[in-house]
């Protein structure tokens, strides 16, 4: 796995667990890799590994069964969903709306395209 060096690793193994439950590719109560099974898989340290599973549980997207390991949350992917979106409004939506601005792009052109392309948006 290719990693972005702007960006803590722990995070980035953090995000791509939270994609899969966004594309559903999880069951709700479903068991993790174990720390080191997921370590192995991602070529990372163990550490850092846990420091994701930290994170998510702290995020109450996974929690611990001590002993046995970690297990998604029922409402995992409502609450990735709420957290990206939040991270979208804050932090894309200002960054998307200042690049229309500096291209000059109105809020009908934006429109219009949505409109011809809104088949690609299911």
């Amino acid at each position: 796995m290719e990693f972005n060096e702007n960006k803590p690793i722990y995070l980035q193994l953090a995000d791509q667990l939270m994609n899969e439950t966004e594309r559903l590719n999880f069951q709700p109560g479903s068991r993790l890799p174990s720390v080191r099974d997921y370590a192995s898989q991602t070529g990372v340290n163990a550490n850092t590994v846990m420091r994701t599973y930290t994170w998510l549980q702290q995020e109450d997207i996974i929690y611990n069964k001590r002993g046995i390991g970690y297990f998604y949350c029922d409402d995992a992917q409502e609450k990735v969903f709420k957290m990206r979106r939040k991270q979208f409004f804050e932090k894309e939506v200002p960054y998307f709306i200042e690049r229309m601005k500096a291209l000059r792009i109105s809020l009908n052109d934006l429109e219009r395209f949505i409109m011809t392309h809104k088949s690609n948006l299911h």
